[in-house]
């Protein structure tokens, strides 16, 4: 299986790397890095392109021994580990446009004489938006929600809650964005087996570029302001502050000595923090706070 999705990751990753060019016009830079502890992977970067400000759609392999922290977590001892995974974050220029973020992976644990124990596949994809065009987030709902209705009809609505609570600036009261899906833990079981479930991945993983690429298409030569572009750089500091605090990627891979160029890739590049800054009551940018204040249904009928 780990062989199986690798494989898969490094051809999702050229795919949207390729679609990501042939739209901005700009290249992302490869580095191709080794972990001292096992393991190793390929980061891919862009930045300061025609559309997209930042972009990175890094996948990595790595392996070894379990960090203490992580076997008092999963209440294991002396435990081995395998994780492979595709990461992306998208951070666009124009406002209008929302940055998105999408991971795909997959974990084994081993116990001490090297016998697999545990497997299980992870990830999702969500929308962090600036301002509201609810079409676009609807369009993006609809394509999580077909991928999920052709294995079981209540998968969306399950991760799609469960996305809503994971990406939650508990500190704030707020959400990171418009939600999307999210699944972890996902192991066999008398609905799905693992090739199942690698199926079901597969089939997320593969819908990315239409769920995000039309939103981009759309709002990519929209006009915006010094005002407009001010207020994208304080929302980024809120997603900033969940990637630092909350994230669970990004604190695995603090812990298993992951490379930090990679983990942190995620990070905008210009980002505010404007001391207790509210937006003008009855604002566009007002409209946005008040939708993640709460989450929302954007599907009727779920």
């Amino acid at each position: 299986m780990k062989e199986s999705f690798y494989k898969y990751i490094e051809q999702l990753q050229d795919k949207i790397t390729l679609a990501l060019e042939d739209l901005d016009g700009s290249k992302f830079k490869e580095d191709i890095w080794v972990r001292s502890e096992g393991g190793g992977g390929r980061s891919r970067v862009l930045e300061n392109g025609q559309i997209f400000e930042k972009g990175g759609v890094n996948i990595s392999a790595v392996h070894g021994s379990l960090p203490n922290s992580l076997q008092e977590y999963f209440g294991v001892k002396d435990a081995q580990f395998y994780a492979c995974g595709l990461s992306l974050v998208i951070h666009p220029k124009n406002p209008m446009v929302p940055t998105v973020h999408a991971n795909w992976r997959y974990f084994e644990m081993y116990n001490e004489n090297h016998e697999m124990v545990d497997q299980w596949f992870g990830g999702g994809l969500d929308l962090t938006p600036y301002y509201i065009f609810e079409e676009d987030i609807i369009h993006f709902h609809e394509v999580c929600k077909r991928g999920c209705d052709k294995f079981q009809k209540d998968f969306y609505k399950v991760f799609k809650e469960k996305c809503d609570r994971y990406f939650w600036n508990t500190h704030r009261n707020e959400a990171r964005g418009v939600g999307g899906l999210f699944f972890d833990y996902c192991k066999a079981d008398d609905d799905m087996s693992i090739e199942k479930w690698y199926e079901f991945v597969k089939e997320i993983g593969d819908s990315f570029l239409d769920a995000y690429l039309p939103i981009v298409k759309k709002r990519h030569s929209l006009n915006y302001s010094d005002e407009n572009r001010k207020w994208q750089e304080i929302r980024r500091g809120r997603y900033v502050e969940f990637n630092l605090v909350h994230d669970k990627g990004t604190l695995f891979g603090l812990k298993t000595n992951g490379r930090i160029e990679s983990i942190l890739m995620s990070l905008p590049p210009v980002v505010q923090w404007k001391y207790d800054f509210h937006p003008v009551e009855g604002s566009e940018e007002a409209k946005l706070e008040a939708i993640l204040k709460e989450p929302k249904k954007w599907i009727s009928n779920i």
